[in-house]
Protein backbone atom coordinates (compact mmCIF):
# COMPACT_ATOMS: atom_id res chain seq x y z
CA UNK A 1 0.00 0.00 0.00
CA UNK A 2 1.71 3.45 -0.83
CA UNK A 3 0.89 5.31 2.56
CA UNK A 4 2.07 8.60 0.59
CA UNK A 5 -1.25 8.48 -1.38
CA UNK A 6 -4.22 10.38 0.57
CA UNK A 7 -7.33 7.85 0.42
CA UNK A 8 -9.72 9.99 2.77
CA UNK A 9 -12.89 8.34 4.43
CA UNK A 10 -16.09 9.99 4.19
CA UNK A 11 -17.00 10.48 8.16
CA UNK A 12 -18.91 13.29 9.86
CA UNK A 13 -18.27 14.10 14.01
CA UNK A 14 -22.01 14.43 14.50
CA UNK A 15 -21.46 15.69 18.16
CA UNK A 16 -19.94 15.68 21.46
CA UNK A 17 -20.52 15.62 25.21
CA UNK A 18 -18.81 15.36 28.35
CA UNK A 19 -19.27 15.07 32.04
CA UNK A 20 -17.91 17.05 34.71
CA UNK A 21 -17.08 15.14 38.46
CA UNK A 22 -18.14 16.53 41.32
CA UNK A 23 -15.23 17.35 43.68
CA UNK A 24 -13.06 20.21 42.10
CA UNK A 25 -9.54 20.12 43.51
CA UNK A 26 -7.45 22.49 43.51
CA UNK A 27 -3.34 22.60 43.17
CA UNK A 28 -3.33 23.88 46.80
CA UNK A 29 -5.10 21.61 48.13
CA UNK A 30 -1.59 19.14 47.15
CA UNK A 31 1.03 22.35 48.47
CA UNK A 32 -1.01 21.33 51.85
CA UNK A 33 -0.63 17.88 51.38
CA UNK A 34 3.16 18.13 50.51
CA UNK A 35 3.99 21.20 52.85
CA UNK A 36 5.06 23.09 50.01
CA UNK A 37 4.17 26.94 49.61
CA UNK A 38 1.34 27.74 47.75
CA UNK A 39 1.89 28.19 43.94
CA UNK A 40 4.42 25.49 44.19
CA UNK A 41 1.96 22.46 42.47
CA UNK A 42 0.40 24.94 39.93
CA UNK A 43 3.86 26.28 38.43
CA UNK A 44 4.99 22.57 38.76
CA UNK A 45 2.12 21.10 37.03
CA UNK A 46 0.82 23.64 34.88
CA UNK A 47 -2.51 23.08 36.43
CA UNK A 48 -5.10 25.40 38.27
CA UNK A 49 -7.79 22.34 39.12
CA UNK A 50 -8.99 18.98 38.10
CA UNK A 51 -11.92 17.47 39.32
CA UNK A 52 -12.07 14.08 40.97
CA UNK A 53 -15.14 11.48 41.01
CA UNK A 54 -16.96 10.58 44.09
CA UNK A 55 -17.75 7.57 45.06
CA UNK A 56 -21.40 6.99 43.59
CA UNK A 57 -19.64 8.28 39.91
CA UNK A 58 -18.10 4.84 38.55
CA UNK A 59 -16.35 5.29 35.31
CA UNK A 60 -19.21 3.68 33.59
CA UNK A 61 -21.36 6.26 34.80
CA UNK A 62 -19.44 9.02 33.45
CA UNK A 63 -18.97 7.94 30.27
CA UNK A 64 -23.13 7.07 30.48
CA UNK A 65 -23.53 10.86 31.00
CA UNK A 66 -21.32 12.05 28.45
CA UNK A 67 -22.97 9.78 25.97
CA UNK A 68 -26.25 11.56 27.50
CA UNK A 69 -24.69 14.67 26.27
CA UNK A 70 -23.53 13.82 23.01
CA UNK A 71 -26.68 12.07 22.00
CA UNK A 72 -29.25 15.00 22.99
CA UNK A 73 -26.68 17.66 20.95
CA UNK A 74 -27.49 15.29 18.07
CA UNK A 75 -31.10 15.02 18.30
CA UNK A 76 -30.16 11.35 19.13
CA UNK A 77 -31.63 8.53 20.99
CA UNK A 78 -29.34 5.67 21.88
CA UNK A 79 -30.78 3.13 20.05
CA UNK A 80 -30.03 5.03 16.74
CA UNK A 81 -25.97 3.92 17.44
CA UNK A 82 -25.19 0.59 15.91
CA UNK A 83 -22.15 0.18 18.58
CA UNK A 84 -20.74 1.76 21.57
CA UNK A 85 -16.95 1.52 22.50
CA UNK A 86 -15.84 2.76 25.24
CA UNK A 87 -12.20 3.32 25.52
CA UNK A 88 -10.01 4.02 28.95
CA UNK A 89 -6.75 3.56 30.30
CA UNK A 90 -8.23 1.45 32.95
CA UNK A 91 -11.60 -0.89 33.23
CA UNK A 92 -13.90 0.10 35.68
CA UNK A 93 -13.94 -3.84 36.49
CA UNK A 94 -12.03 -6.80 35.01
CA UNK A 95 -15.49 -8.40 33.23
CA UNK A 96 -17.31 -7.37 31.96
CA UNK A 97 -16.05 -4.50 29.88
CA UNK A 98 -16.94 -1.26 30.68
CA UNK A 99 -18.68 -0.81 27.04
CA UNK A 100 -21.30 -3.20 28.46
CA UNK A 101 -21.68 -1.72 31.49
CA UNK A 102 -22.29 1.97 29.64
CA UNK A 103 -24.34 0.00 27.40
CA UNK A 104 -27.11 -0.93 30.29
CA UNK A 105 -26.96 2.48 31.65
CA UNK A 106 -28.17 4.15 28.12
CA UNK A 107 -30.89 1.79 28.14
CA UNK A 108 -29.57 -0.55 25.45
CA UNK A 109 -30.14 -3.47 27.48
CA UNK A 110 -32.36 -6.13 25.43
CA UNK A 111 -31.31 -4.12 21.77
CA UNK A 112 -28.60 -6.35 20.88
CA UNK A 113 -26.39 -3.29 19.72
CA UNK A 114 -22.69 -4.54 19.80
CA UNK A 115 -20.57 -3.17 22.93
CA UNK A 116 -17.02 -3.50 23.59
CA UNK A 117 -14.09 -1.79 24.98
CA UNK A 118 -10.81 -0.56 22.98
CA UNK A 119 -7.48 -1.23 25.72
CA UNK A 120 -5.08 1.89 24.25
CA UNK A 121 -4.33 3.53 27.12
CA UNK A 122 -4.51 7.89 26.64
CA UNK A 123 -4.63 6.63 22.82
CA UNK A 124 -7.87 4.71 22.76
CA UNK A 125 -9.86 7.21 21.39
CA UNK A 126 -7.54 7.58 17.64
CA UNK A 127 -7.50 3.94 17.90
CA UNK A 128 -11.30 3.69 17.86
CA UNK A 129 -11.66 6.77 15.02
CA UNK A 130 -9.62 4.39 13.08
CA UNK A 131 -11.29 0.95 13.56
CA UNK A 132 -14.50 3.35 13.37
CA UNK A 133 -13.99 4.69 10.06
CA UNK A 134 -12.83 1.28 8.18
CA UNK A 135 -16.28 -0.03 9.73
CA UNK A 136 -18.32 2.81 7.99
CA UNK A 137 -16.44 2.80 4.95
CA UNK A 138 -17.13 -0.95 4.87
CA UNK A 139 -20.95 -0.16 5.88
CA UNK A 140 -20.14 -2.47 8.88
CA UNK A 141 -21.62 0.47 10.91
CA UNK A 142 -23.42 3.63 9.74
CA UNK A 143 -23.33 5.56 13.45
CA UNK A 144 -21.05 4.71 16.31
CA UNK A 145 -21.06 5.85 19.74
CA UNK A 146 -17.43 6.20 21.20
CA UNK A 147 -17.24 6.80 25.17
CA UNK A 148 -14.33 7.19 27.66
CA UNK A 149 -14.70 7.37 31.32
CA UNK A 150 -12.00 7.86 33.30
CA UNK A 151 -11.19 7.66 37.20
CA UNK A 152 -7.44 8.30 37.32
CA UNK A 153 -7.40 9.13 41.20
CA UNK A 154 -7.97 5.60 41.88
CA UNK A 155 -4.37 4.63 41.19
CA UNK A 156 -2.73 7.85 41.91
CA UNK A 157 0.65 7.56 44.71
CA UNK A 158 -0.12 10.78 46.74
CA UNK A 159 3.19 10.70 48.25
CA UNK A 160 4.86 11.56 44.57
CA UNK A 161 4.94 14.60 43.72
CA UNK A 162 5.84 14.16 39.65
CA UNK A 163 2.33 12.54 38.79
CA UNK A 164 -0.45 12.95 41.68
CA UNK A 165 -1.29 16.43 40.70
CA UNK A 166 -1.03 15.95 37.29
CA UNK A 167 -4.26 13.46 36.80
CA UNK A 168 -8.39 14.40 36.56
CA UNK A 169 -11.14 12.45 36.16
CA UNK A 170 -13.99 13.10 33.64
CA UNK A 171 -16.63 11.88 31.07
CA UNK A 172 -16.29 12.26 27.19
CA UNK A 173 -18.04 10.96 24.38
CA UNK A 174 -18.56 11.78 20.74
CA UNK A 175 -20.77 10.38 17.81
CA UNK A 176 -19.51 9.53 14.68
CA UNK A 177 -21.50 8.47 11.30
CA UNK A 178 -20.74 7.56 7.57
CA UNK A 179 -21.16 10.88 5.87
CA UNK A 180 -21.87 11.70 2.09
CA UNK A 181 -19.35 12.11 -0.58
CA UNK A 182 -20.28 15.56 -1.33
CA UNK A 183 -20.48 16.80 2.87
CA UNK A 184 -16.88 17.70 2.80
CA UNK A 185 -16.24 16.01 6.29
CA UNK A 186 -13.80 13.13 6.15
CA UNK A 187 -11.00 11.24 8.02
CA UNK A 188 -7.95 12.14 5.49
CA UNK A 189 -5.55 9.38 7.49
CA UNK A 190 -4.85 8.16 11.06
CA UNK A 191 -1.56 6.32 11.98
CA UNK A 192 -0.15 5.10 15.30
CA UNK A 193 3.28 3.69 15.95
CA UNK A 194 4.73 1.52 19.16
CA UNK A 195 8.18 1.95 20.65
CA UNK A 196 7.78 -1.18 23.29
CA UNK A 197 10.85 -0.12 24.63
CA UNK A 198 8.98 1.87 26.23
CA UNK A 199 6.88 -0.25 28.14
CA UNK A 200 8.02 -0.03 31.56
CA UNK A 201 7.92 4.00 31.55
CA UNK A 202 4.04 4.42 32.12
CA UNK A 203 2.17 1.02 33.79
CA UNK A 204 -0.08 -0.33 36.22
CA UNK A 205 1.33 -4.05 37.22
CA UNK A 206 -1.66 -4.73 39.22
CA UNK A 207 -5.26 -5.17 37.67
CA UNK A 208 -4.61 -8.44 35.65
CA UNK A 209 -2.64 -11.31 35.82
CA UNK A 210 0.59 -10.69 35.96
CA UNK A 211 0.73 -9.44 40.33
CA UNK A 212 -2.25 -11.36 42.04
CA UNK A 213 -4.04 -10.80 45.45
CA UNK A 214 -2.05 -14.51 46.10
CA UNK A 215 0.86 -12.46 46.13
CA UNK A 216 -0.03 -10.81 49.19
CA UNK A 217 -1.87 -7.73 49.73
CA UNK A 218 0.79 -5.11 50.34
CA UNK A 219 2.19 -6.30 46.90
CA UNK A 220 -1.15 -6.58 45.23
CA UNK A 221 -1.57 -2.88 46.49
CA UNK A 222 1.72 -1.50 45.79
CA UNK A 223 1.56 -2.46 42.20
CA UNK A 224 -2.25 -1.27 41.77
CA UNK A 225 -0.87 2.35 41.91
CA UNK A 226 0.51 3.96 38.99
CA UNK A 227 4.48 4.14 38.40
CA UNK A 228 5.65 6.65 35.89
CA UNK A 229 9.33 7.24 35.00
CA UNK A 230 8.54 10.99 33.27
CA UNK A 231 12.29 11.81 32.11
CA UNK A 232 12.42 8.47 30.47
CA UNK A 233 8.93 9.25 28.29
CA UNK A 234 9.61 12.59 27.73
CA UNK A 235 13.29 11.19 26.08
CA UNK A 236 11.50 8.71 23.87
CA UNK A 237 8.10 10.97 23.05
CA UNK A 238 10.87 13.65 22.16
CA UNK A 239 12.93 11.77 19.69
CA UNK A 240 10.05 10.26 18.24
CA UNK A 241 7.59 12.70 18.08
CA UNK A 242 9.25 14.42 14.64
CA UNK A 243 9.27 11.44 12.58
CA UNK A 244 5.73 10.43 13.50
CA UNK A 245 4.06 13.41 12.96
CA UNK A 246 6.27 13.74 9.44
CA UNK A 247 4.38 10.22 8.50
CA UNK A 248 0.82 11.66 9.66
CA UNK A 249 0.38 14.66 7.65
CA UNK A 250 2.49 12.39 4.87
CA UNK A 251 -0.10 10.12 4.73
CA UNK A 252 -2.81 12.88 4.66
CA UNK A 253 -1.38 14.93 2.25
CA UNK A 254 -1.00 18.49 3.65
CA UNK A 255 1.62 20.00 5.77
CA UNK A 256 1.72 21.31 9.01
CA UNK A 257 0.73 25.18 8.06
CA UNK A 258 -2.24 23.58 6.53
CA UNK A 259 -3.36 22.37 9.84
CA UNK A 260 -5.05 25.51 11.98
CA UNK A 261 -5.82 23.57 14.78
CA UNK A 262 -4.11 21.05 16.73
CA UNK A 263 -6.13 18.95 19.14
CA UNK A 264 -3.27 16.99 21.59
CA UNK A 265 -3.39 14.65 24.46
CA UNK A 266 -3.56 16.36 27.61
CA UNK A 267 -0.47 14.50 28.76
CA UNK A 268 1.40 17.53 30.65
CA UNK A 269 2.17 21.02 30.62
CA UNK A 270 6.13 20.32 29.35
CA UNK A 271 4.86 17.69 26.55
CA UNK A 272 2.79 20.14 25.09
CA UNK A 273 4.91 23.03 25.53
CA UNK A 274 7.22 20.26 23.66
CA UNK A 275 4.42 19.70 20.80
CA UNK A 276 4.45 23.40 20.10
CA UNK A 277 7.92 24.04 19.83
CA UNK A 278 8.73 21.02 17.43
CA UNK A 279 6.08 21.47 14.80
CA UNK A 280 6.41 25.47 15.04
CA UNK A 281 2.69 26.05 16.11
CA UNK A 282 1.92 29.87 16.20
CA UNK A 283 -0.15 30.49 19.25
CA UNK A 284 -3.59 29.55 19.57
CA UNK A 285 -3.37 26.30 17.26
CA UNK A 286 -3.27 24.44 19.93
CA UNK A 287 -5.88 23.19 22.13
CA UNK A 288 -4.85 23.47 25.86
CA UNK A 289 -7.60 21.97 28.72
CA UNK A 290 -5.20 20.67 31.35
CA UNK A 291 -4.84 23.74 33.11
CA UNK A 292 -8.30 22.99 34.19
CA UNK A 293 -8.63 19.39 33.57
CA UNK A 294 -5.25 17.83 34.17
CA UNK A 295 -4.29 14.73 32.46
CA UNK A 296 -7.55 12.89 31.85
CA UNK A 297 -6.00 9.57 30.06
CA UNK A 298 -8.28 8.38 27.37
CA UNK A 299 -10.68 11.13 27.50
CA UNK A 300 -8.50 13.72 27.40
CA UNK A 301 -8.57 14.16 23.20
CA UNK A 302 -12.17 13.89 23.08
CA UNK A 303 -12.42 16.40 25.87
CA UNK A 304 -10.00 18.92 24.09
CA UNK A 305 -12.05 17.78 21.17
CA UNK A 306 -15.22 18.99 22.52
CA UNK A 307 -14.09 21.62 23.98
CA UNK A 308 -12.51 23.03 21.01
CA UNK A 309 -15.90 22.88 19.27
CA UNK A 310 -18.06 24.29 22.09
CA UNK A 311 -15.28 27.26 22.26
CA UNK A 312 -16.09 27.71 18.27
CA UNK A 313 -12.67 27.37 17.60
CA UNK A 314 -13.30 24.15 15.36
CA UNK A 315 -15.81 24.88 12.78
CA UNK A 316 -17.56 22.79 9.70
CA UNK A 317 -15.51 22.15 6.58
CA UNK A 318 -12.26 23.14 8.63
CA UNK A 319 -9.06 20.91 8.36
CA UNK A 320 -7.39 19.71 12.24
CA UNK A 321 -5.59 17.08 13.50
CA UNK A 322 -5.34 15.04 16.79
CA UNK A 323 -2.60 13.66 18.32
CA UNK A 324 -0.86 11.94 21.17
CA UNK A 325 1.11 9.55 23.02
CA UNK A 326 0.51 6.45 25.62
CA UNK A 327 1.96 3.85 27.65
CA UNK A 328 3.32 1.31 25.59
CA UNK A 329 5.24 3.59 24.50
CA UNK A 330 2.77 4.78 21.64
CA UNK A 331 1.76 7.55 19.12
CA UNK A 332 -1.21 8.27 17.35
CA UNK A 333 -2.80 10.84 15.41
CA UNK A 334 -5.19 11.69 12.91
CA UNK A 335 -6.16 14.49 10.46
CA UNK A 336 -9.91 15.02 9.66
CA UNK A 337 -12.04 17.47 7.81
CA UNK A 338 -14.78 18.79 10.51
Amino acid sequence: MDHDVPRSIPLRIVATGEYIPSRRIASTTFDQHWGKPDGWTRRHAGIDYRHFAGPDEPASMMAAQAAEDALQRAGLRADQVDVVISVGGVMEQAIPCTAALVHQRLGLAGTGIPAFDINATCLGFLVALDLVAAALATHRYRRALVVAGEVASAGLNWDDTDTAALFGDGGAAVIVEAAGEDSGSCLLASHMETFSEGTGFCQVRAGGTRVRLADGAEAFAAASQFEMSGRATYRLAAQKLPGFMQTLLQRAGVTVDQVPLLVPHQASAKALDHLQRALRLPPGSLVRILQTHGNQMAASIPLALHHAIQAGDLRRGQLFAMVGSGAGLSFAGAVLRY
